[in-house]
């Protein structure tokens, strides 16, 4: 496996150990199906593929490819969160949408030998700029994946769970002409560990920056960028002691700032009873989403009952799919 410079110091180690038992730590709100210890990724559901790019993040790369997959079908990058592994596209229902509407899943997956929680390091600064370490290992992976299943490059999105959200804002900031729209589950702001001095404080909602500020931090990650900028759903537990919901509000900030639309919802209502709100730009186009899943504890909603993903740990069944709500979003079929 392709191989990357050790951290730094022993007490980052430690940091990261100390982040991942946080990030895995039960919540007493998680249903107790959801804490299930979930099987090893399926060998029938997802390839690997080797050989994708330099792999700066040594990271490794499955996917899901249906049968009838038809050319310039849309692309889909599922981001696991900690402790999980690429099965994070199975439980969460994404294998099984793609299946169904014909469009591909790639999925990245961390190992212990980059992050000793499994997590992908969102706040790392040699991992999130463009042209580095795991960003750049995920860009990769969607080069490849274009060229081998001759996908569409103008509808590729990207979504991820917890650190794996965090590094879905990463893409999006850091290659906004890659990525249509992403998909953050209880993730957080790009540059929030810095804007808010470490990845705990940033967790915690604690890093204090205007809608500008915020804004700034993803303008500098693609100096430049004439735009579109992709734009965002967000789902978050509002019971989720993890990643503090006040992350959805500071994701809004910044996205809408850099959509040059403002932090009031033009549509409030709800769906499957949680509250749902739409921001536009002034041109009327739909920029920011969010999903406020109400008792909702750190994890990614599905519906099992619905035919959406299967309940496992962080996997939580609250009747409501995020897959399929992406999925209509995004214009991929009927969630």
């Amino acid at each position: 496996m392709q191989t990357r410079a050790a951290r730094p110091t022993a007490a980052l180690t430690a940091l990261l150990a100390a982040l991942a038992a946080a990030l895995l730590t039960p919540r007493p709100a998680v249903a107790a199906a959801s804490l299930t210890p979930r099987p090893a990724v399926a060998a029938t559901s997802l390839t690997e593929v080797t050989g994708f790019g330099s792999n700066p993040g040594a990271l490794r790369m499955f996917r899901h490819d249906p049968p009838d997959l038809p050319a310039n079908a849309p692309v889909v990058v599922a981001l696991h969160g900690c402790g999980q592994d690429a099965g994070y596209a199975v439980d969460s229902g994404w294998t099984a949408l793609a299946d169904r509407l014909h469009f591909s899943v790639v999925v990245p997956q961390q190992s212990t030998a980059n992050n000793l929680g499994k997590c992908f390091d969102w706040f790392q600064a040699g991992d999130i700029a463009r042209g580095a370490g795991e960003a750049a290992s995920i860009a990769q992976m969607v080069d490849r994946q274009l060229a081998d299943v001759r996908g569409d490059a103008s509808r590729v999105y990207v979504t991820g769970l917890s650190a794996g959200g965090g590094m879905t804002a990463v893409m999006m900031a850091a290659y906004p002409e890659k990525f249509a729209a992403g998909g953050i589950v209880a993730g957080l702001p790009y540059g929030c560990s810095d804007a808010a001095g470490g990845p705990y404080p940033c967790m915690y909602g604690w890093a204090n920056q205007t809608p500008a500020q915020w804004g700034d931090r993803v303008r500098r990650a693609r100096p430049g960028h004439p735009g579109p900028w992709p734009t965002l759903t967000v789902f978050q537990g509002s019971a989720d002691g993890t990643v503090k919901p006040s992350n959805m509000t500071d994701l809004v900030r910044q996205w809408t700032d850099v959509q040059g639309a403002d932090q009031s919802p033009d549509v409030s209502d709800t769906v499957a009873g949680y509250p749902h709100r739409i921001y536009r730009d002034p041109s009327g186009r739909a920029v920011a989403e969010t999903y406020s899943v109400t008792g909702m504890a750190h994890g990614q909603p599905v519906d099992p009952a619905a035919g959406c993903g299967s309940a496992a740990p962080y996997i939580l069944d609250v009747h409501l799919c995020a897959a399929g709500r992406l999925s209509d979003t995004w214009g991929l079929g009927p969630g």
